[in-house]
């Protein structure tokens, strides 16, 4: 198992940027794919964004592509989404994922294997 928690959230202008961290420990970080996800309340947990376990491959939801941006240092054993132009629609608690198998379709919450407890982003007009 892997240990993930999330930072970097909290309550920002329309416009505004975040840059979430997530800090992973236990088990080999460089042979995760990681993924963010969302949830807003009353709303089903959204995929965000995806990272191949070298960062070669990424993918990024409609909503966020040309905002959001997903990175990791494996050195640090750490995974980032940089969030630019938010809007009120992106506040939610974002969660922090890794997926362990090594297969399944990474936009889909059962992918993965592991979960951090969340950040909240607030995003005020």
């Amino acid at each position: 198992q892997v240990q993930l928690v999330e930072s970097g959230g909290g309550l920002v202008q329309a416009g505004g940027s975040l840059r979430l961290s997530c800090a992973a420990s236990g088990g080999t970080f460089s042979t995760y794919a990681m993924g963010w996800f969302r949830q807003a309340p009353g709303k089903e947990r959204e995929f965000v964004a995806t990272i191949s376990r070298s960062g070669v491959f990424k993918d990024y939801a409609d909503s966020v592509k040309g905002r959001f941006t997903i990175s990791r240092d494996n050195a640090k054993n750490t995974v980032y989404l940089q969030m630019n132009s938010l809007k009120p629609e992106d506040t939610a608690v974002y969660y922090c994922a890794a997926r362990i198998r090594a297969t399944g379709v990474l936009t889909l919450t059962t992918t993965y294997d592991s979960w951090g407890q969340g950040t909240q982003v607030t995003v005020s007009s």
